[in-house]
């Protein structure tokens, strides 16, 4: 992903899983999943960003290979699940939070496990809090990490402006392929293009989609993480699974995520916030914190997004380590 050299004494050393699979979820769809760290351990889920990233090998790294038993999936039509979002044909109708939640669950039945640990960022958090307050009982702990419920305010700070008076220069990139007349609604304005079947039109939207976000992750600029994000296929399925979500406000009623959080107030759970969160403002994660008083809350005073920052991945192996006892 980027330079993780940095997290070498932070996060546990590179492992290979010892299982690999597809899901079978309905709609045409496979989904990717891996078992890596001790078949005997503890189980936890990741949940990848996005929506649409897909995970990655450094992802295991964050919890304990000899407590943990680590489930890593790609989410639909992204990573190596099948068929992929950067297909010309590509059909979304199938994919929504309530079909991963449905996913997950499978997933979870097929696999054999009772209950697990359910961790996610940015988008993870957001699809770990609809499926722990919709399966509570499956859930043992929850760590969460850049908070991000979509709410339309929420949308409207990145997309549709907000950001723009912290990255004037990335804006007016991301801004440079709609027409003027299309800018009061930036969404829907990249919604048609990225929808639209000529690889001319949809991957040109894609890449500059995926770069404006992979831009402002951090809280220094990361060309590696740049350069990976903008691959145009990666770039594509990102940017067109991302904007379907936010053209359907995720398929939650507003403020649904935080309003119902009283389903899950009695499982362990930590929530990490980089201060300067450019992607998703602080301000979402202290109205959860608000809302769940009894989750461990960590503000990093020097990061902004990104899990590979060095102070969120130190704070989120501490939050596995406490809770793989």
């Amino acid at each position: 992903m980027s330079d993780l050299g940095q997290l070498d004494d932070i996060l546990y050393p590179p492992i290979e899983p010892y299982e690999t699979g597809e899901l079978l979820v309905g709609d045409g769809n496979r989904v990717y999943w891996e078992q890596s760290g001790n078949p005997e351990g503890k189980p936890v889920v990741f949940l990848h960003g996005g929506p649409g990233a897909g995970t990655s090998s450094w992802h295991r790294r964050f919890f304990d290979p000899e407590r943990y038993r680590i489930i890593l999936f790609d989410q639909r039509g992204c990573g190596r699940s099948t068929p992929h979002a950067s297909a010309p044909d590509a059909d979304l109708r199938h994919n929504t939070t309530w079909h991963l939640v449905g996913d997950m669950e499978l997933l979870r039945r097929n696999l054999g496990i009772e209950a697990w640990q359910v961790f996610g960022g940015s988008w993870g958090s957001a699809l770990a809090l609809a499926y722990s307050e919709t399966h509570p009982e499956a859930v043992t702990e929850i760590v969460l990490r850049g908070i991000f419920t979509l709410r339309r305010h929420e949308l409207e700070w990145f997309y549709e402006g907000g950001a723009s008076a912290i990255f004037p220069d990335l804006w007016d990139e991301f801004i440079a392929p709609i027409p003027v007349l299309e800018r009061s609604h930036m969404i829907e304005a990249y919604h048609r293009r990225l929808t639209d079947p000529d690889p001319a039109v949809h991957l040109p939207a894609g890449v500059a989609w995926s770069k404006w976000e992979a831009s402002t992750l951090t809280l220094l600029p990361d060309d590696d993480l740049v350069a990976t994000m903008t691959e145009p296929a990666a770039a594509t399925a990102f940017a067109r699974i991302e904007n379907h979500y936010f053209m359907n406000d995720g398929w939650f009623e507003e403020g649904q995520l935080i309003d119902k959080v009283g389903a899950v107030r009695g499982i362990p759970a930590v929530i990490v916030q980089g201060r300067y969160d450019v992607c998703t403002p602080i301000m979402t994660a202290w109205d959860l914190h608000r809302a769940w008083p009894e989750a461990e809350f960590v503000i990093v005073p020097d990061a902004s997004h990104s899990a590979s920052e060095p102070g969120i991945a130190a704070a989120l192996r501490a939050a596995t380590d406490r809770f793989a006892e």
